[in-house]
């Protein structure tokens, strides 16, 4: 028996138990489908975030507190030593001649309310600078002034996620808004940027820094400090101008390390990207389970497929067939079975993928590699799993196979 009758004779089998080779398949299916979703919406929400800090332009200088300790991990010590103050914002203003602009910022979640609609959303504490430095720009009312950061004004820009939520058929410009307990007024709506990966910068409310730290939080500190470089060209200087003035700052001596970390766009959009292949190969992963469980799904059925047709297999040696062409007889039947699902399952994947597309806040990039590797992994899957049952039938012996009842 050669290769092109084997498998006919294998797909005849299986045509001939139609039902029971589907839900067989099913493993397969799920398990392919579920990792090219996976991967595919690893990779379009690590694309959006990508744009999105691209799209604050080349030339930003991030300062943070805590001393970077690599592998992307920047250790945080609580103490005042650490802690990004006003003051370094003013340092670097006043000793950096490579920068345009200094942005100082604190951010944290806070509860808003407006009539008896709530919503939790981030608060960003920072100057009127943000809007261009930072690109949010407002499409309604306006930001914030100089004067209002000094007077600790008590007024808001909105991010256009809570216009939606508190604000869903009023105009929300002129209103009064309750921050954690305080009222603020409306000045302002930020023009939507649409979420990007697993952070919306539509979710979010900008006051005044000095109203956040006072008002609201209470606290003298900041979260971080964007810096606007002169000029690409001048990105390696004006860190080192930068890491000058913050130690000068600090008091900090030669012998001792940095308190703070100084990131650029580069550096920001590395980070993101291990630690987003890390979740995406983990998300793959788990989804790859389901095709061993389908492997193992396949290795039961072929089991029960060589017990059933014991008498055929004896029959089949009794007249001339081989013991390598039995095993390929059923080996064929396993490899096709995971095939087919593998075919199945990218089908399913994709759909999966268009659907996300179309009623998601998400655009998934499905991958080639990712189809093509889980196509190779479910026939692999489908060769390694059938090869037991194949070998069993093979070895069966001809006059107990034609005495089985």
């Amino acid at each position: 028996m050669n290769f092109r009758e084997s498998f006919l004779t294998a797909l005849a089998a299986l045509v001939a138990n139609k039902l029971r080779a589907l839900l067989t398949m099913l493993g397969i299916i799920i398990g392919v489908a579920a990792v090219i979703t996976m991967i595919a919406i690893g990779e379009g929400a690590q694309k959006a975030v990508i744009e999105r800090i691209q799209s604050l332009g080349s030339n930003l200088l991030f300062v943070s507190p805590g001393a970077h300790r690599g592998g992307g991990i920047t250790v945080v010590q609580f103490g005042s030593s650490v802690r990004m103050r006003n003051a370094d914002a003013d340092a670097i203003r006043a000793r950096v001649s490579t920068i345009d602009a200094v942005v100082p910022e604190f951010n944290r979640n806070a509860q808003v309310k407006y009539e008896n609609r709530n919503w939790n959303t981030r608060i960003v504490g920072t100057t009127p600078e943000y809007e261009t430095v930072r690109n949010f720009a407002v499409v309604a009312g306006r930001y914030f002034t100089h004067a209002e950061v000094v007077g600790v004004a008590k007024v808001c820009v909105l991010g256009n996620n809570i216009v939606e939520n508190l604000f869903p058929s009023v105009n929300p410009l002129g209103k009064t808004i309750r921050i954690a307990g305080q009222s603020f007024e409306i000045i302002g709506i930020l023009e939507s940027k649409g979420q990007s990966g697993w952070q919306n910068p539509d979710d979010q409310i900008i006051v005044p820094l000095t109203t956040a730290q006072r008002r609201i939080f209470g606290v003298d500190y900041l979260s971080q400090i964007t810096a606007k470089v002169a000029g690409d060209h001048l990105m390696d200087q004006a860190f080192l101008d930068i890491e000058r003035a913050l130690r000068r700052e600090h008091r900090l001596r030669e012998d001792v390390d940095n308190d703070f970390t100084i990131r650029n766009q580069a550096d920001i959009i590395s980070t993101f990207q291990e630690t987003q292949q890390t979740f995406t190969f983990l998300l793959a992963g788990i989804a790859a389970v389901s095709l061993l469980v389908g492997g193992i799904g396949i290795m039961n059925i072929m089991i029960v497929s060589v017990t059933e047709r014991t008498k055929e297999i004896g029959i089949r040696k009794a007249i001339g067939a081989r013991r390598n062409d039995i095993m390929w007889q059923f080996l064929i039947e396993s490899v096709v079975m995971s095939v087919v699902g593998g075919c199945m399952g990218i089908a399913v994947g994709l759909i999966a993928s268009y659907l996300i597309t179309t009623y998601g806040n998400l655009t998934p990039i499905i991958s080639l590699n990712s189809i093509v590797i889980s196509f190779l992994f479910s026939s692999l899957v489908g060769i390694f799993f059938g090869l037991y049952p194949a070998w069993k039938a093979a070895m069966s012996n001809v006059i107990d196979a034609l005495r089985y009842e």
